[in-house]
């Protein structure tokens, strides 16, 4: 990674410094969404929107609030039909409408030290910018693999549902290439009867298996296996994505009644959340016996635009943060695991008002949590001064989780990272000018920051 003319923030003497100590560190990227089919094929991508524009919600969530249609971006509409060069020219022509957002910081980054790019975007600018991009992209060197090594990438980790089959995991590591990506167990569509896909998923777990997923017992078995499968690929963590925290430890009995009904009709949202909240609980168990860390991200009310999920589906920019009561809903989780050495849980939330008030005292206190970083709508220079202002005094350093880019735009990586980077170089330089702690203890934490809270969380070392 290099300093950019463009999509940089720039640091006082003390913190590029500080900044100039771990600029150079390898990526640990531990939780993301990059496809792995693209590491297993190493195809070239197949164009520029469809690289940088079409799969990234922060970019078309911006377009879309302008008054730009989601179809003339391509979403919803089959690659053959799409003009990737009309949907790159309404991305330049609105490119002053990011500004002030990470993701013009993210973007101008990945334009100049990914392809080279110091001219400003511009309409004019545009099918430069396309042809440069369209060309560098059918060259060896932005093939996937290749872009994987010159990040400096040292692991990724995608998320991947729990009936994956995890055969591009498997040809990634059945070949001659030695970068490592791992899977990340997401069993939400099997542990959440509120999700559309509960009931034909469940049938599907139980052919996967070979279990009766209507005995409770059974389905609990079913899980165990998936778990081991994908421990054996390489996964460190499981991942749950969840509105409101809730979690209960309902009887056997309670829950054998809840499953038998939610396999025959749709479970009031009571009842959804009953059956979810013991799942976690259980979840949190097998992670005691397996050691697999579990990531809760919570505090996104999903698909608010309603037209757009039935047009679209989910993940379409519509998802709004709310708030969320952590130490009631996790009391009961924790007060039955969470005292546990084995068990490692890593909290990520849009609530940032519970920072201070919730999760910093939680980390603080709690052998098992950690706080992951600043997620999703924070993930920018505020969001992360903010952060570190708000959980550093409760919960220290040592009970963070470091960084990772929750991304499924894979050219934003570097970018990304490097703003982590400037934003602790920043917040460790401020502390020792408030005489809080010197150069060298400043220096050992941004290394913990940038990238070694992030191994031991994520159990990520020697494996």
């Amino acid at each position: 990674m290099t300093n950019a003319p463009m999509g940089t923030i720039h640091l006082t003497a003390q913190a590029d410094t500080i900044y100039q100590h771990i600029r150079d560190i390898p990526i640990v990227s531990p939780h993301g969404h990059c496809d792995p089919s693209w590491f297993a094929k190493n195809t070239a991508f197949s164009d520029p929107a469809e690289l940088l524009i079409i799969p990234d919600h922060y970019v078309f969530r911006m377009l879309y609030s302008q008054g730009v249609p989601l179809e003339s971006l391509g979403l919803g509409t089959p690659a053959e039909d799409r003009d990737p060069r009309r949907i790159f020219k309404i991305f330049a022509e609105h490119w002053n409408r990011f500004l002030g957002t990470p993701s013009r910081q993210w973007l101008e980054h990945t334009f100049v030290n990914v392809f080279g790019l110091t001219e400003p975007l511009t309409p004019k600018t545009a099918d430069h910018y396309y042809d440069l991009i369209d060309a560098k992209l059918k060259t060896p060197e932005f093939r996937p693999r290749a872009l994987f090594e010159s990040f400096g990438l040292e692991v990724l980790a995608t998320t991947d549902g729990a009936l994956d089959t995890l055969t591009h995991h498997a040809a990634i590591q059945n070949s001659d290439w030695q970068g490592r990506i791992i899977p990340t167990f997401r069993p939400d569509t099997v542990l959440n009867p509120a999700s559309p896909d509960f009931i034909p998923h469940m049938h599907q777990l139980a052919e996967m298996t070979g279990e009766d997923t209507a005995s409770f017992q059974n389905y609990l078995s079913a899980l165990r296996q998936c778990r081991a499968a994908f421990k054996a690929a390489g996964a460190t963590a499981t991942d749950h994505a969840i509105t409101e925290i809730y979690t209960e430890q309902i009887s056997d009995a309670d829950m054998q009644a809840l499953l038998q009904k939610a396999l025959n009709a749709p479970l009031d949202h009571a009842e959804s959340t009953l059956f979810y909240g013991r799942m976690l609980i259980e979840m949190a168990q097998m992670s005691i016996d397996d050691g697999l860390v579990m990531q809760i991200h919570a505090g996104s009310y999903r698909s608010t635009n309603r037209a757009l999920f039935k047009s679209f589906g989910n993940d379409m920019g519509a998802d709004i943060p709310i708030a969320v009561d952590w130490v009631r809903g996790l009391a009961p989780l924790l007060n039955k695991v969470g005292n546990n050495p084995d068990l490692t849980i890593i909290l990520f939330t849009l609530d940032e008002t519970t920072y201070a008030r919730e999760l910093a005292p939680m980390a603080g206190h709690w052998p098992c949590l950690r706080l992951g970083p600043p997620w999703w709508f924070h993930d920018s220079l505020n969001g992360i001064a903010r952060y570190f202002d708000a959980v550093v005094e409760t919960a220290g350093y040592w009970n963070l989780a470091g960084f990772n880019d929750d991304t499924r735009a894979f050219l934003s990586i570097p970018a990304r990272h490097d703003l982590w980077r400037r934003g602790v170089a920043t917040h460790l330089g401020t502390q020792i000018s408030r005489g809080l702690f010197g150069k060298s203890d400043a220096l050992e934490i941004a290394r913990l920051l940038t990238r070694d809270l992030a191994i031991d969380a994520y159990r990520l070392r020697g494996v």
